[in-house]
């Protein structure tokens, strides 16, 4: 995979643009998914403060077969008491079994995740410990368990089905959080994807310019230049827009974040662009008008599989033809998307709500059976998302003290470290993936 595009028909900056911090009263107030700030912590995780009472026999048999897993496994499990369990490897310290077990057999893997909230696990490496996790995660669960998926595992809320209100409150749930949270582990680009690196391992100090070989590369690929007319669904913070009108591109862009679109319109308007850039607060089925190219950057995650045609339906409309549609999406097996495509996780209950990670096969189905559009390109990159969570954790860890001050508590800190180890962990290890795709409408025939 080529990572170093050219870039025709832009203007170089001499430095990245710096995330600005307003000074908002509310700016560090954690919402719906992170729970209040305010109260104590039983109300704003009540799931968390302790385990689910009762379920003596299930834990017993969860504690059997977590036993057994755990021996199959390259960790090393350490007890309270000091004995362990498994091949070797990288150390996860179970601190309270009792709780652990009733929350997994209760709940599963969100139980698993909300055990490390509660603190009653840890481990010094938590990427190598869920690594190996994600190596081995077709074997976890006994076979004939997994038969019986549907009976056991959660199906998605209701109430988060991405429909054009439900979009609007899951996004909010998390890109709402605060501006100052992000600004605080994101490099100045305040860009929220995978970069694209020229070595490994990535510094901080190539975070930037990484960023903007990613986007440089996307724009390349839809061909972006002076008097394009594009579309971006999921505007972030801005950067990709401002980019692109500097290329000389009549930009428009649209988000269900209030508050992205406040920043990145404070952004564009630092850069001198806002001649060349609408950022609208809308859904992308409200769409109306026609593009030349459409771009959307790790958007598509947020969509839902219930709605990938409807997505893609809006792609297939709004572009002209012969247009060109360059997306940056996280991509999973399609095997492993089908046997979750209806469970709840921890990451959709508090991370990313209705949020549903899709596979290169389904996004080809859904194209091919349902629009103009031919997927010509994809472009695999994983091992550099990894590198990016990797810097993003670095920072958020190096910022503790402020992201408290912001009001963000310590099960937060705890939900949140977890989310970017997981993440990375599933690039580590192969199971998730990042590609840039390139898709082309067809052009009208006599």
């Amino acid at each position: 995979m080529s990572v170093t595009p050219s870039s025709p028909g832009r203007t170089t900056r001499p430095e990245p643009r710096r995330a600005t911090r307003p000074d908002r009263s509310t700016g560090g107030e954690p919402r719906a998914a992170a729970g209040d700030p305010s109260g104590n912590p039983l109300d704003r995780w009540p799931d968390v403060t302790g385990p689910p009472p009762g379920g003596a026999l299930r834990a017993a048999v969860t504690e059997r077969l977590v036993r057994h897993a755990f021996s199959r496994l390259p960790l090393r499990v350490r007890l309270p008491d000091g004995r362990t369990l498994g091949l070797g490897g990288p150390l996860l310290e179970l601190r309270d079994p009792d709780a652990f077990h009733r929350r997994v057999g209760a709940h599963g893997l969100i139980g698993f995740g909300e055990s490390y909230m509660a603190g009653e696990w840890d481990a010094p490496d938590l990427v190598g410990v869920l690594t190996v996790f994600a190596d081995h995660v077709g074997t976890l669960v006994p076979a004939p368990l997994q038969r019986l998926r549907g009976v056991w595992a959660r199906r998605q809320p209701k109430d988060q089905r991405n429909t054009v209100t439900g979009s609007r409150s899951n996004i909010q749930r998390h890109y709402d959080l605060s501006n100052d949270l992000f600004a605080l582990f994101l490099d100045p680009t305040m860009s929220y994807s995978s970069a694209v690196f020229q070595t490994f391992p990535a510094t901080h100090a190539q975070l930037p310019a990484a960023q903007h070989r990613k986007i440089d590369r996307l724009l390349d690929l839809a061909e972006v230049g002076p008097g394009t007319r594009l579309l971006e669904i999921g505007t972030g913070w801005g950067e990709l827009a401002v980019r692109a009108a500097e290329r000389g591109a009549s930009v428009v862009s649209v988000t269900l974040s209030g508050e992205q679109r406040s920043l990145a319109l404070e952004r564009v308007r630092d850069a001198g662009v806002e001649d060349r850039v609408q950022v609208l607060l809308s859904d992308y089925r409200e769409l109306t008008g026609e593009y030349d190219a459409v771009v959307s950057v790790e958007m598509i995650e947020a969509v839902g599989a219930e709605f990938w045609p409807e997505f893609f339906g809006v792609l297939d409309r709004r572009l002209k033809p012969g247009g060109r549609a360059a997306l940056q999406a996280i991509t999973m097996p399609h095997d492993r998307m089908l046997a979750t495509l209806n469970t709840h996780t921890w990451i959709q209950k508090y991370v990313f709500p209705g949020g549903m990670l899709p596979s290169v096969e389904a996004i080809e189905r859904v194209t091919r059976d349902r629009t103009a559009l031919d997927l010509v390109r994809s472009d695999g990159f994983g091992p550099h998302y990894a590198e990016t969570l990797r810097l993003w954790r670095e920072g958020f860890h190096s910022s503790a003290a402020e992201v408290r001050s912001l009001g963000f508590d310590d099960i937060f800190q705890r939900m949140w470290d977890l989310y970017l180890a997981y993440s990375e962990a599933g690039f580590r290890s192969g199971y998730l993936d990042v590609r840039q795709l390139l898709f082309q409408k067809g052009e009208v025939t006599a």
